[in-house]
């Protein structure tokens, strides 16, 4: 077994992945984040302006390029070949933040050629073995003639995989967590997941069997089979855009553009349980809204915390 050197992990790149969707794939994304009826620009194919919600490339690394379910722990193993980096137990992780600049958007339909490319930038490794071990991950969005639509940076957080190193490394800069001002939120969204939210969000690519094998969840301490972390994020976008526009997602609505979002992910959601999403906006010089966010399950803990989103009107910029 190769020893552990976390200098070998920052900037290591991995080869492209290629990645695909279609109409169908954006449609169950929109529907596993709580998109309805009402929403009809991000679950009705025939709409005018039919697109796809913001935060959809997020699914595409653990989706790839293919149509049918895949096996979690093949689809992060490439993880364990990366130098320097130890192996580790892919059912201990859980998503400890996330954001995504969006450049421009996507087409409903992928093309052949489109790839992610990736690179390791941040490692934290905790001094006491036994702790949690972050690996932070750069993906980029690249179209077939090399145009970059997206950014995306986020930390997987090992349970119990900290080395003891006490190593803390990040060689790009993240959005800083936003506190909300001192007021009341300009718009609050209140939402009740359904019992198969989990289930239904998975096929958009997350097939970790944590979100759906409550044994798993158990093992690591956890009530159960929780929702994935990105589909209460998504959830907290679909509150952010409305906030801007209320009408964003109806048909023949105008277009509500998320140019950024980012928060962390502060405790587990079940499946079942009622999200509550307050959101704070400052519109700027420029006609863009900057907005605070956070997220708590209703009548429990605060589930994103620090979140920022940044949003136009009429396309990605």
């Amino acid at each position: 077994m190769a020893a552990v050197d976390f200098n070998l992990c920052i900037g290591h790149a991995e080869p492209p992945q290629p990645v695909a969707w279609n109409r169908r794939d954006l449609i169950l994304y929109a529907l596993g984040i709580g998109a309805g009826p009402d929403d009809l620009a991000y679950v009705y194919e025939g709409t005018r302006g039919f697109r796809a919600v913001g935060t959809y490339p997020l699914v595409l690394g653990l989706k790839g390029d293919g149509n049918d379910t895949n096996v979690f722990a093949d689809m992060v193993g490439g993880r364990s070949a990366t130098p320097g980096f130890p192996k580790l137990d892919p059912n201990t992780i859980v998503h400890g933040e996330q954001s995504i600049q969006v450049l421009a958007p996507i087409p409903p339909v992928a093309e052949p050629g489109w790839k992610l490319r990736k690179r390791i930038v941040g490692v934290r490794d905790a001094p006491e073995k036994g702790k949690g071990l972050v690996l932070e991950t750069e993906v980029r969005l690249v179209s077939p003639t090399g145009h970059t639509h997206a950014i995306m940076i986020g930390s997987a957080f090992y349970r119990g995989g900290s080395q003891g190193t006490g190593f803390s490394k990040l060689i790009v800069e993240k959005p800083a967590a936003v506190k909300p001002p001192a007021r009341k939120p300009d718009f609050e969204l209140e939402e009740k997941t359904s019992p198969a939210q989990a289930a239904l969000y998975r096929l958009s690519g997350d097939y970790n069997p944590l979100h759906i094998d409550e044994s798993i969840g158990k093992r690591g301490g956890l009530p159960g089979a929780i929702l994935h972390g990105l589909c209460s994020y998504g959830h907290a976008a679909r509150a952010v855009l409305r906030s801007v526009n209320p009408q964003d997602g109806k048909a023949d609505a105008p277009v509500t553009s998320l140019l950024s979002i980012a928060a962390r992910f502060t405790s587990p959601v079940m499946p079942g349980d009622t999200l509550v999403t307050q959101v704070w906006t400052d519109k700027q010089a420029d006609g863009t809204v900057k907005v605070a966010f956070e997220q708590s399950v209703k009548g429990g803990k605060k589930s994103l915390g620090g979140g920022s989103a940044l949003h136009g009107m009429g396309g990605a910029r």
